[in-house]
């Protein structure tokens, strides 16, 4: 059995506050026998204070930098996953990286960018899976999610788990004044339990939550099983969604039947991967 959990919370622009709430909460998971949690986009210094393309992107640094050494040392024995903003040649990515006291497991750059994002970041080109002690993982990043291309590369390439940290807002025009009712949020949820379904995998999904800037995120961290079922979910307020599966037996019954994987007909979907 994988105890496993996903964040939602919100950190900025300090990163000794976001060290010390990534501490509380690694110590937070580690006390209820999490051995994989998942912390949001920009979980290192923040996300981005507007979508409009002005903005100042968060602090960078490089996946080799004494910050994810750090990260890696809080992990100790867990499988922990966070984003940051990744220094690499003159070029910032919005990155995440899967680390535990061992160091750096596996590494994601977001490849695909909404509104104006790309102002601020370089784009990332593949997805790929790797093995962690917990199983075989893949990496996403918010937006990378509203595209099925990206999960199925993954669940492809044998992830058995998708962790997709995310720092997903509500509605930028008409917004709802209850967020539970956000049309944003709705689609959140509904790519969180599509892409876990489509797959059959275990899919962790990590959140910002609160307000940064002009931005006010929807929270709602969650892990579905591969059935699509939601497991545990924050809700649309701070917290960790924790639950507990037998990753193998679930991958195992869900796709004993109708295997989606198994079943598929790539000769006949040439243009959906043109």
């Amino acid at each position: 059995m994988l105890r496993m959990a996903a964040v939602a919370a919100n950190f900025d622009r300090d990163l000794e506050a976001d060290f010390a709430q990534v501490e509380r909460l690694i110590d937070q998971a580690r006390a209820a026998g999490v051995k994989l949690l998942a912390l949001p986009e920009g979980a290192l210094g923040g996300y981005l204070l507007s979508l409009d393309g002005t903005a100042e992107p968060p602090p960078a640094f490089t996946v080799d930098s004494p910050e994810i050494r750090r990260l890696a040392g809080l992990a100790g024995d867990l499988v922990v996953t966070a984003g940051y903003a990744e220094a690499v040649d003159g070029l910032i990515y919005n990155s995440a990286v899967c680390v535990t006291g061992d160091g750096v497991l596996g590494h994601h750059r977001k490849v695909h960018q909404p509104l104006h994002e790309d102002a601020h970041f370089a784009a990332g080109d593949r997805f790929e899976a790797f093995d962690t002690p917990v199983g075989r993982l893949g990496l996403m990043i918010c937006y990378d999610k509203a595209f099925p291309e990206a999960a199925r590369t993954l669940a492809l390439d044998g992830a058995q788990i998708i962790v997709c940290v995310s720092a997903w807002p509500g509605a930028r025009t008409n917004p709802d004044p209850d967020l539970a009712k956000d049309r944003w949020k709705r689609r959140f949820d509904l790519f969180d339990r599509a892409r876990a379904l489509e797959n059959q995998v275990v899919w962790v999904s990590a959140n910002q939550s609160g307000t940064f800037g002009s931005l006010r995120f929807v929270a709602s961290a969650k892990v579905v099983d591969p059935g699509g079922e939601v497991l545990a979910d924050t809700g649309v307020t701070e917290g960790m969604a924790i639950a507990e599966l037998d990753v193998e037996q679930a991958l195992e019954l869900a796709r004993r039947s109708m295997g989606h994987l198994r079943d598929r007909r790539p000769e006949a979907y040439e243009l959906a991967w043109v």
